[in-house]
């Protein structure tokens, strides 16, 4: 007897009680709590033979992108690879999937899970592990029509249909059609409060368009949905970034040492992913940041070899770089560089197009040598997709070649670059202080003090905005 999810999709098992356990780990996935791989393993342990178990632990596991965790996501695939004969096609769909993920064919995976949703438009795990593939890899078309490509199935009857609108508003949102990511976004939640990826898919809309006061309302009025889950630390870098357009530090700071640094040198990379991406913006615009650098560098020096994937290894940069790690920074540098030599994954053409040459411009921005930074960094603007990430996480590219500019005295070029900028977020203070220095750079005290002025209007018109509230 074949059975079948909540959503109709088939499983090799005739254990009702291993299809409960599987929606269950599956549902804490989707919601960013608890210990979904801790789930699956008790299952797994009353029932090694539970192919979808297994197949589950591995594709969770792919998401991780850190080597500690590789021997874990190998031996799952195996084990799933030696139940190959007991497995129905779907699984069979997913067991190449997550065979071509641990061969480093990070792009054959995605197709391989694409090829099961043709089968199978409700298998919402292939389309998660496809959608958040395609945020690793920076694919932000297929962020959007990969989930376009299934819609025809679901709708408000079928079990997990929120999560679906939330992965398409990421989607959306990140092909810039922000009014359509906002609806499905805000629908997602309206139909689960703590859908926490749709909650950060909406901040992403506001981020983009420059809604600062709007997202920090967004954010902070939902906090109970989200605050206690797996995805906490990262929605409070979200807050963060709002906070740090308003050029209001304070809060920044709050955030960062009450929600962003921990002690634990074990921790979530994500963690230690958001934490130096916040502080490296405060470097950038000359924020002291005290002892913080020392401490993350700390956390992230165990990670100094691995070349697992691109955008670990520039946030690991920017951690030894400010910290004045020179060994670590030597450590990266070179493993990366005999990487691309030696190896032929989806992850060296990530390395050799962006991540090297942003880790390169991170050590030179540091030591003061803002020509070099500028040198690297311009030629990649434009393909800065490559490194994975969101827009709001690679960002942070253009603003190191942004203030790498103006340090360097390259004045033309970061007056076009900021003129860009603000044109595309005028709301933001920190983009209009940026653009006074430029101008003050070349002498215009005229358009130099326009934008300070401006700057100093939207902060006076936040302050008003929050009396009101």
């Amino acid at each position: 007897m074949t059975m079948r999810d909540s959503r109709g999709e088939p499983l090799s098992t005739t254990d009702p009680t291993m299809v409960t356990a599987l929606e269950a780990a599956h549902e804490e996935l989707l919601h960013y709590r608890g210990d979904p791989v801790g789930m699956i393993e008790a299952a797994l342990a009353q029932a090694p033979d539970f192919v979808m178990g297994h197949i589950f632990k591995a594709a969770v596991l792919t998401q991780a992108m850190e080597t500690r965790i590789y021997g874990d996501m190998l031996a799952s695939v195996e084990a799933a690879e030696a139940l190959w004969t007991t497995a129905n096609d779907r699984e069979r769909g997913h067991i190449q999937a997550v065979r071509k993920w641990v061969d480093g064919d990070f792009y054959g995976a995605v197709e391989a899970w694409d090829a099961v949703l043709v089968d199978h438009p409700r298998d919402l795990l292939a389309l998660q592990l496809a959608h958040l593939s395609d945020v690793l890899l920076g694919d932000t078309t297929n962020q959007r029509d990969r989930v376009g490509r299934v819609l025809h199935a679901w709708d408000e009857a079928v079990p997990g249909h929120n999560f679906v609108l939330g992965f398409h508003s990421f989607g959306l949102e990140e092909c810039g059609d922000y009014a359509r990511a906002e609806e499905a976004g805000r629908r997602a939640v309206a139909i689960d409060p703590t859908d926490a990826y749709a909650i950060h898919a909406v901040a992403h809309v506001l981020e983009m368009m420059g809604r600062q006061e709007g997202g920090i309302w967004w954010l902070t009025s939902r906090r109970a949905d989200w605050e206690n889950g797996n995805f906490a630390n990262h929605l409070w870098w979200h807050l963060s970034l709002f906070h740090l357009d308003l050029q209001q530090y304070e809060p920044v700071f709050e955030i960062f040492d009450n929600h962003l640094q921990s002690d634990d040198l074990h921790g979530d990379k994500y963690e230690e992913l958001d934490a130096a991406a916040l502080l490296w913006r405060l470097k950038l615009f000359g924020v002291d940041v005290g002892a913080r650098w020392h401490r993350l560098a700390d956390k992230w020096a165990p990670a100094a070899e691995d070349t697992l994937y691109a955008f670990n290894d520039v946030h690991a940069m920017m951690t030894y770089a400010a910290d004045g790690r020179q060994d670590l920074i030597q450590k990266v540098l070179e493993a990366n560089e005999r990487y691309v030599r030696t190896e032929d994954d989806t992850n060296v053409a990530m390395t050799r197009e962006v991540g090297l040459p942003f880790c390169h411009a991170i050590a030179a921005f540091a030591s003061g040598d803002y020509e070099r930074a500028v040198d690297l960094l311009h030629p990649i603007r434009h393909h800065t997709a490559k490194l994975g990430g969101s827009h709001a996480q690679r960002d942070v590219i253009h603003l190191t070649l942004i203030e790498a500019a103006l340090r360097s005295g390259r004045g033309k070029l970061a007056r076009a670059l900021l003129s860009e900028r603000t044109e595309l977020k005028p709301t933001s203070v920190q983009n209009w202080s940026m653009a006074a220095r430029a101008f003050d750079g070349c002498g215009d005290t005229v358009r130099g003090e326009a934008a300070r002025a401006r700057a100093h209007a939207l902060q006076l018109s936040r302050k008003a905005e929050r009396a009101v509230a």
